[in-house]
């Protein structure tokens, strides 16, 4: 059984429930202001872009990794037979954007 509450008790309760709800439509009020909003909403693309462009990063460095160890053997040394194809492609492709740069003109 419970033990019966003085006006007393039952007045600091309602006031106390009054601070808090006052505090709670508050919060209420500074999260949905448009500033708020947009703000959070930068944050999220923000985190997202960093995120993503740290995956980028990663990516391009292992994919030059895998280029890079492709084209040397063990010990360092290039490995010819591999850095003379890649090296006339590298030139062809310059070549044709140097060809196609100067009919735009």
């Amino acid at each position: 059984m419970q033990e019966a509450r003085t006006p007393a008790q039952i007045e600091a309760d309602i006031v106390r429930r009054r601070e808090q709800l006052a505090e709670t439509l508050d919060e209420i009020g500074v999260r949905m202001h448009p500033k708020t909003i947009v703000g959070d909403a930068k944050a999220r693309v923000a985190s997202t872009v960093d995120e993503t462009a740290g995956r980028a990063v990663v990516a391009a460095n292992r994919l030059w990794t895998d280029v890079r160890d492709g084209l040397r053997y063990e010990d360092g040394t290039p490995r010819i037979e591999r850095l003379v194809p890649v090296a006339l492609v590298a030139v062809g492709v310059i070549g044709l954007l140097v060809v196609s740069a100067r009919r735009r003109r």
